[in-house]
């Protein structure tokens, strides 16, 4: 198998015939006639905008020729080289007997594909659920953003897959991955419904409502190969011994034993962390950041990024934008939604937060997402492990406030002057899941970070033209960005400060998103794998 890379393909002759076009072009790449060519498959595909208006699809393509070995030797072309598929392997040879089967806490992406894996290598684990199914949960969130009507444990924070199922549901990280992982979270999720593009996508995505149906599959997945997912079981206590976890109790009654205990709480889990804390299991406060979501309209999003002859023929563009303040914050944009939708992501009463979602077809009119400032523990109310909570509860109940329930929006314009007023005309209008109402969005962070706010939208106004215009509309508050928490663990075995407990995944602060999440989630089941013996063995 050999590999090409930099193969540039004018997208409107790739979208008329893709499979003759990429033959094609390899055959003149390599001197051969395109006949030769056995069979070739997309390792990854990006978008080239930079001298736009020339657009051009960037490709990677593994290749088989007849007379391989005859090319390879003669090969001059620095984009040609010898291509080996990595194969991942879950690890075996545990010797410590696992007498009960391990029980994960939560069912987010870390949790899930932890569950997964520890399943098909036949642990038989035990997943514990908060919030309801997939499908039932679907019908919470339309609930609550048509009649505001909350339910605390079943919302869009949590619930069968996690907060990452009502996103956009962007597959890309920046985790670095030497043991094959992140490719095998991509082909997991291919194998649960997700379209094939996602294996080559340079900026993979699913969308909410293919992620509905790909976390229904792997549940079933993980039931079929002798797991068990269970809904409506909060824990809400642990049980130790000489510091070590014997058992879960389940919705203040119900205890389940355990000699393992995977916790993949996710962020939002704040009540979980409380009594994780009060049992001694040691965390930290960390940083994170919070802002405001920005639209605008994605068709001006699409002709800044691709130029007006391609603004509406190629898919939804997307961006990524980061500054420096003058306070020496750190101002970027996060989980950027090309056509997408704001929406209510709450999960306490009278309190209010907010998170970007998209389809799968990325098809609203309004391009969204977050502006974040950076903030660390010297902005929390006090030097405590929990105090970042209490720093996102205190702006979710202003945002609450300010919108009377319904999510505080406000035009950028107004934002600048620090007016409170609602306008009389909009140049388009938002696309938000949930009601909503305008208020004066300054009256939420104190001044260093609205200073801050301001500086970065300046900046970007540089990057995308327009970008600051007087009519963008805001929307807050964005304040679950990442976990204000991290559960301490030992870097090699994994294991926090409790014995037999495994913090993992976003909230336990070791991910930043659904790819590196699921990733973590896989690691902490191979440590387990390494460790035990598995009850069929």
């Amino acid at each position: 198998m050999l590999r090409i890379s930099q193969l540039k393909i004018v997208p409107e002759e790739f979208e008329k015939n893709p499979d003759t076009c990429i033959l094609n072009k390899i055959a003149r790449e390599i001197s051969r006639p395109s006949e030769e060519i056995l069979t070739y498959k997309i390792v990854r595909k990006s978008i080239d905008a930079r001298k736009k208006p020339i657009v051009f699809y960037i490709l990677t393509v593994d290749f088989q020729l007849k007379d391989e070995k005859i090319l390879i030797k003669k090969l001059r072309n620095k984009n040609i080289t010898v291509s080996q598929e990595e194969i991942y392997h879950f690890p075996q040879g545990g010797t410590l007997k696992l007498e009960k089967p391990p029980v994960i806490v939560g069912s987010g992406p870390a949790g899930l594909f932890c569950a997964y894996y520890l399943a098909l290598n036949g642990f038989c684990p035990i997943v514990l659920e908060q919030g309801e199914d997939v499908d039932q949960r679907s019908k919470s969130v339309e609930t609550f953003w048509n009649h505001g009507i909350l339910k605390p444990e079943s919302n869009v924070q949590f619930g069968e897959g996690g907060a990452g199922t009502f996103s956009d549901g962007k597959l890309n990280t920046l985790v670095k991955d030497k043991y094959g992982r992140n490719r095998e979270v991509l082909k997991t999720f291919v194998k649960t419904g997700a379209p094939e593009e996602i294996l080559y996508e340079s900026k993979p995505h699913i969308g909410t409502d293919i992620l509905c149906k790909i976390v229904k599959n792997i549940r079933q997945e993980i039931i079929a190969h002798g797991g068990q997912v269970l809904f409506g079981k909060k824990v809400t206590n642990v049980i130790t011994r000489e510091n070590k976890i014997q058992a879960v109790q389940i919705n203040q009654n119900e205890i389940m034993e355990c000699d393992v205990l995977i916790l993949a709480i996710g962020h939002s889990a704040r009540d979980t962390f409380e009594m994780l804390y009060q049992n001694g299991l040691s965390m930290e406060a960390k940083s994170f950041a919070v802002g405001l979501r920005v639209e605008h309209p994605q068709s001006m999003i699409n002709q800044s990024q691709y130029g007006a002859e391609y603004s509406d023929c190629l898919q939804a563009a997307s961006y990524k934008l980061a500054a420096k303040s003058s306070s020496d914050r750190g101002v970027y944009s996060f989980c950027m939604c090309p056509g997408g939708f704001v929406v209510n992501a709450s999960s306490e009463n009278k309190r209010l937060a907010v998170n970007g979602m998209s389809y799968s077809k990325r098809d609203s009119k309004n391009a969204n997402s977050a502006i974040i400032v950076s903030v660390s523990p010297d902005d929390f109310p006090s030097m405590h492990p929990l105090a970042g909570i209490e720093f996102q509860r205190n702006l979710e109940e202003k945002a609450f406030e300010l919108g009377n329930g319904s999510i505080p929006i406000q035009l950028y314009g107004d934002f600048q002057a620090n007016a409170s007023r609602i306008p009389s005309h909009l140049l388009f209008e938002p696309q938000i899941k949930g009601a909503y109402s305008f208020a004066n969005l300054r009256s939420l962070f104190p001044d260093e970070i609205n200073h801050s706010f301001l500086e970065g939208m300046s900046q970007f106004q540089k990057m995308i033209p327009g970008f600051a215009m007087s009519d963008a509309i805001l929307s807050g508050v964005e304040s679950r960005t990442s976990s204000p928490v991290r559960i301490l663990r030992n870097d090699s075995v994994l294991e926090g400060s409790i014995r037999g407990i495994y913090p993992c995944g976003e909230g336990a602060g070791y991910a930043g998103g659904i790819t590196s999440a699921a990733m973590d989630g896989i690691k902490v089941a191979e440590v387990i794998g390494a460790t035990y013996l598995h009850k069929k063995q």
